[in-house]
């Protein structure tokens, strides 16, 4: 999941203005004013490297003793630059990503060209706009050609919140990657809302891996518990009382809803056990009513996979704490002294005298 969305928090707004776009979006804005800020039919490139000339080794050194030999010196290395944005131009790339920095000479020429440009962009945030625009990652801007380029219908830099900028990649035809746009009133409150999606996306994710539900609202406890319970009957001594004890406990999930849903417990889990008696073993608490409903009817369900591996993660940990419950004491044996020991070596130490 975290290859294929990716999560954007914004502080400020209503829950209600969170959204999903079919691209990308950067914590990033364009490198310089006078680039675009918004680029239709835009078509991108991904650079690994950098546009600007790289920095000579330390123990390097350049002897110019004549002044025009300076003006020579700085056309060489912008015609190098030059190169290679010629370059992005010539593969018909409009917008470009790099990874490392851009030169201030190398804005200047993408910004005649009408190219917006952003710098710095994070690896991860590379991966994710390949899987959304169709592009691959460019390691040497001068073999860049039009096929490594991909496509979204609008990159644009807007405003978000009160000072922030960001730039947002939209409408990409075959995205295998997306953005969600959190807002909320607080940072906590953001926080709070990218785990509970975080956790809804995994519960997801299980049902297309596993392609199996079950009705939610405690209803396959019931069903289960009922179950054990019969079971139970035909076993004898204290296993099967171990038996009821496991329904109980399953049955602490209806239990719990109820409760922290502000209906009577014992009630909710008393119409629910007559609702399964009659067969109905998709009816389950309804959250809104403390009523017995049907879960399947109301869409409320949740993966096989999920409740399966509670109990097993349960039953786990409960046997766990079985096993150490019985504390083993061991019997304290008595030291008797070696042949040529004192006994006085077996005594427990004395505390020192004070000196005074």
């Amino acid at each position: 999941i975290e290859e294929n969305i990716k999560m954007v928090l914004i502080p400020g707004g209503k829950i209600e203005d969170s959204s999903i776009i079919y691209g990308i979006a950067i914590e990033k804005e364009r490198t310089s004013l006078e680039m675009p800020k918004r680029v239709d039919a835009a078509r991108i490139m991904l650079l690994e490297g950098t546009l600007e000339l790289k920095k000579l080794d330390t123990d390097a050194k350049i002897t110019i003793t004549e002044a025009k030999n300076l003006a020579g010196f700085k056309e060489g290395e912008e015609l190098v630059i030059k190169s290679q944005v010629d370059a992005i131009i010539a593969a018909g790339a409009n917008v470009v990503f790099c990874e490392k920095g851009i030169g201030v000479t190398a804005q200047n020429y993408l910004s005649k060209n009408g190219i917006l440009a952003i710098r710095r962009v994070k690896r991860e945030d590379l991966k994710m706009l390949a899987l959304a625009t169709g592009a691959r990652l460019v390691g040497d801007v001068m073999a860049v050609t039009s096929r490594d380029l991909g496509s979204a219908d609008l990159v644009e830099e807007r405003k978000v919140g009160k000072d922030k900028h960001m730039t947002f990649v939209e409408g990409c035809k075959k995205a295998r990657a997306v953005s969600i746009i959190l807002h909320g009133v607080s940072e906590q409150f953001l926080e709070e809302m990218e785990r509970a999606l975080d956790d809804a996306l995994n519960v997801v994710l299980d049902v297309i891996r596993s392609g199996k539900i079950v009705p939610g609202g405690g209803a396959p406890e019931i069903v289960v518990a009922e179950n054990l319970r019969q079971y139970a009957s035909t076993l004898e001594g204290r296993e099967q009382l171990a038996v009821r004890a496991f329904a109980d406990a399953v049955e602490s999930i209806p239990l719990t809803l109820a409760e922290n849903s502000g209906f009577d417990p014992v009630d909710s889990l008393a119409a629910l056990r007559v609702k399964g008696g009659q067969g109905l073993k998709t009816f389950g608490l309804d959250l809104t009513s403390g009523d017995p409903a049907d879960m399947l009817a109301l869409g409320v369900v949740e993966p096989l996979k999920v409740k399966t591996q509670a109990i097993k993660s349960a039953t786990e940990a409960a046997t766990m704490v079985l096993r150490v419950d019985d504390v083993i004491a061991a019997k304290r044996e008595e030291l008797a002294p070696k042949p040529g020991q004192s006994p006085h070596d077996y005594t427990m130490p004395q505390m020192p005298m004070p000196h005074y």
